[in-house]
């Protein structure tokens, strides 16, 4: 459902040359003052795991977590963005009515209970006692007012409210209804009713992610148009507040002693550093200036391996490459299978990627979404993109007849980040190499250029990204239905939207796994109508005295919430 720019991913421009130059003073004299870098919490520049201050080896370790993140937070609106690091932010700062746990499962969060009608289609939860950050209890018209918000923003993840089928959704879209007639109603303070159009059997999954958090509409209505975009603009619900916010720079979050559950939140102060270089964050982690670093390389990593603070995982973002039809030669089923099928990516992850990255011939990821068979999707529905080179090569010369063309010289764009830029290379050479005629011209744009010109259609191919934001295959399949926000495609198959449309409605699990199994068929192996590429892995380094920090494998990247130093 995301934008995957993912954390070890997101470096979109050069470090600013303040930090820059305070690591050439970690370089020289060995990483012992950062005081104008303001590393460090509060002063102090010495992390949570730094040297003792006197007090002996058996004090208490100071609750303070110094991390990085890999870029800005685009905003704190859950109405109007739900990038990676806002995601992260928001999970922070928010809780909904269901939260993740370490099984990257849905738990009751907000809501102490809720009982569901014999049809599936009535959803009524009790809400816990719980406060604002500003001492305002939070209540059932702040969800109802919270949704329908979203609904009128209609922001750029407003499907998730499609998927979880609440009643009127797709009217309202349609201009046949308003927001106010979306499925959601306050019956008091503490009760919450739910009505849905169709039986969802991802509902508990899908409350869980920041776009379904509650409002406060009073303090939204005087914030204005700063809602979510300064510290003090944004109004607290979950285990944290932030308490500064300095732009593509840092920000910091305390603990909230007024959430609901702040017996079991550790952390008093965390800390968040904008680094979007892996050498970079690495000098930070080797000098005890952070306890977490992200947006690594294998080759900033080197030595770690083995190490109790280095983790290296699988992660549920992948790349691919998005085919216009309105340049004309894509309009041709051979021209699109035939570049899906040259593409080696072995060579591109083993080789030149190499940082734990794996070849994709399929748009759903590996290890992801187990069916009721206790199988994973990938696993089940095979490699739906790969054969022989010479078969590539013959499909190629068929579609040049057929458009008779004997060459063709596309552009792809590309984010302006180390990988994307190492595997557009890769594509051009190997392509040109094993597909005669063809010329792949290729251009860097900045991240939210790329995302800008998918949009309005402004490219010929595009080497995109997405990650799941919850574990089910439907993160990789709804987005292709005809006519939705990330689509970017212009696909459009009327026997795609109709299975999609029935698997949403269908309650048996089997039925309906084997459906989705079909549509991703329909999409790759029918259709070509994109490039599966990679799917992305994730190295990680992480202090082994930091305990209980969750990282997901989908939805929310990492919770804060039960997280604690040692």
């Amino acid at each position: 459902m995301a934008e995957a720019e993912t954390i070890q991913k997101t470096g979109v421009i050069k470090l600013r040359v303040r930090l820059i130059l305070c690591l050439m003073i970690v370089v020289l004299v060995g990483g012992t003052v950062l005081s104008g870098c303001n590393f460090g919490s509060s002063g102090n520049n010495s992390s949570s795991t730094g040297a003792e201050d006197g007090a002996g080896s058996d004090a208490a370790p100071k609750q303070i977590l110094n991390m990085i993140e890999g870029d800005e937070i685009s905003t704190l609106d859950v109405a109007k963005d739900m990038s990676a690091v806002s995601a992260n932010a928001m999970n922070s700062l928010f809780d909904g009515l269901f939260r993740y746990n370490d099984k990257d499962q849905p738990e009751l969060a907000l809501a102490q209970e809720y009982k569901v009608s014999e049809d599936g289609l009535t959803h009524t939860f009790i809400l816990r006692d719980a406060q604002w950050s500003n001492g305002d209890p939070v209540t059932a018209h702040d969800f109802e007012y919270g949704w329908k918000r979203v609904m009128q923003e209609k922001g750029p993840y407003i499907s998730l409210f499609e998927l979880a089928s609440l009643l009127n959704v797709n009217k309202i879209l349609d201009g046949e209804m308003k927001p106010d007639d979306l499925g959601v109603k306050a019956i008091d303070d503490k009760t919450l009713e739910v009505k849905l159009s169709v039986p969802s059997p991802m509902l508990e999954m899908l409350l869980a992610l920041p776009i379904f958090m509650p409002h406060n509409q009073k303090f939204v209505e005087q914030a204005g148009e700063k809602y979510g975009l300064e510290y003090d603009k944004v109004l607290s619900n979950g285990p944290f507040v932030m308490t500064d916010w300095k732009h593509d720079q840092s920000w910091q979050y305390k603990k909230n002693d007024r959430y609901w559950d702040a017996e079991n939140v550790k952390l008093e102060e965390i800390n968040v550093f904008v680094v979007k270089e892996g050498s970079a964050a690495v000098n930070l982690f080797d000098t005890g200036k952070v306890d977490r670093a992200v947006n690594l390389s294998p080759f900033d990593v080197t030595g770690y391996e083995g190490s109790e603070h280095f983790i290296k995982m699988a992660t549920t973002s992948n790349s691919f490459i998005r085919l216009n039809p309105d340049f004309a030669p894509f309009k041709n089923e051979n021209i699109r299978r035939a570049i899906s099928m040259a593409v080696d990516r072995e060579s591109l992850t083993s080789i030149v990627l190499n940082d734990g990255t794996i070849p994709s011939y399929g748009i759903v990821p590996a290890n992801f979404a187990i069916s009721p068979d206790n199988m994973y999707f990938r696993d089940v529905n095979g490699d739906l993109s790969k054969d022989t080179k010479e078969e590539a090569q013959a499909l190629w010369q068929k579609g040049l007849s057929e458009i008779g063309q004997t060459k063709l010289e596309p552009t792809l764009i590309f984010s302006d980040v180390d990988w994307s830029k190492k595997t557009a290379e890769f594509l051009k050479a190997q392509l040109e190499k094993d597909l005669p005629g063809l010329t792949l011209k290729l251009k860097t744009v900045p991240h939210q250029q790329r995302v800008k010109q998918e949009k309005a259609f402004e490219y010929e191919m595009s080497l995109s990204t997405w990650g799941a934001d919850y574990n089910d295959p439907t993160a990789f399949l709804d987005m292709w239905v005809t006519g939705r926000a990330a689509n970017r495609m212009k696909y459009s198959n009327p026997s795609y939207d109709e299975l999609f449309a029935k698997s949403t409605m269908e309650t048996d699990p089997k039925k309906r796994y084997d459906m989705l199994l079909e549509l991703e068929k329909i999409l790759i192996k029918e259709d070509a109508a994109l490039v599966p590429l990679i799917q992305f892995g994730n190295l990680i380094l992480k202090r082994s005295n930091v305990k209980g920090l969750i990282e997901h494998y989908s939805g929310i990247e990492y919770s804060l919430k039960w997280a604690y130093i040692e």
